[in-house]
């Protein structure tokens, strides 16, 4: 029970760390353009900043710089894939703490989950939350669910609520397509009987975690499109942070499952977000 204490701890300090890492990013952004404006802008401060109350998050530099649409998302999947299994080749100094950070949490999971398994308890307190996790996570309801964003946004007539619903269609989707490739590839059983091996290559579908992936990704969308609002971060890295321990807790992940899936989650949405995002019109 102390590894799964430690797994505990350890995400909800990656959920925080990253919460932190974008209010942090924000704050520079500020800074920045603060600095780099003129003695005339300067004068005109208060006017800006009124103004920018009443418009929406700023486009990324990769994104296309119009709104997303839905008959984009198949055709967009395909080339995000492609990105997604290519990714590390593109490693930089911009990124690389995020590669250690998150590699070096799942290689040393990794270590642990036979231990893990053979150690907790065939019920436990998160064995019921699990079941509800499941059923939240299944594809039958995480899709309606989200799509609720769009038709709120679309019958309220708010761009952002819009993009948040098509952008995290589209995220979903990438993650649901790695995760099934990649659990084809490792082949790793589910810890549901204690002490069973949870080796990988040995038949199985658990490497990462489905749900674990789509709540990440989802929750990477939120924060970003909603970053103005500190309470959507710390609301949607909690729920996803929750679902993750609940599948450890449910037996139904081995650790690494669940830490390896939020960690491409975060990517694969942060990744989706960066590339469609776009203010409104």
């Amino acid at each position: 029970m102390k590894l799964l204490h430690l797994f505990v701890v350890g995400i909800v300090f990656v959920a925080s760390v990253t919460a932190r890492a974008q209010a942090t990013e924000q704050e520079v952004s500020q800074i920045a353009s603060q600095d780099s404006a003129s003695p005339e802008s300067a004068q005109s401060a208060p006017q800006q900043v009124q103004s920018t109350k009443k418009t929406e998050n700023p486009p990324e530099p990769e994104s296309h710089g119009t709104r997303l649409r839905w008959h984009d998302i198949p055709r967009n999947v395909v080339h995000e894939q492609k990105a997604i299994f290519l990714s590390p080749l593109h490693i930089n100094r911009n990124n690389a703490k995020w590669w250690i950070l998150f590699g070096a949490g799942t290689a040393a999971f990794i270590a642990t989950d036979q231990t893990v398994s053979n150690n907790l308890p065939q019920q436990t307190s998160l064995t019921t939350p699990s079941k509800w996790a499941s059923r939240m996570g299944a594809d039958y309801a995480i899709y309606p669910l989200w799509a609720t964003f769009y038709l709120v946004g679309k019958g309220g007539n708010k761009p952002r609520a819009r993009d948040t619903g098509r952008i995290g269609i589209e995220a979903l989707i990438d993650a649901d397509i790695t995760a099934n490739i990649l659990k084809l590839i490792t082949q790793r059983p589910r810890p549901e009987i204690k002490g069973q091996s949870v080796a990988f290559f040995s038949g199985g579908d658990a490497f990462p975690s489905g749900h674990s992936i789509k709540a990440w990704a989802l929750a990477r969308v939120a924060s970003r499109e909603f970053s103005d609002r500190k309470f959507v971060p710390i609301l949607a890295y909690g729920l996803a942070s929750a679902v993750t321990i609940a599948r450890v807790g449910g037996r139904k992940h081995s650790p690494s499952d669940a830490f390896g899936g939020a960690a491409m989650g975060f990517f694969i949405g942060d990744f989706v977000y960066r590339h469609h995002h776009a203010p409104s019109e």
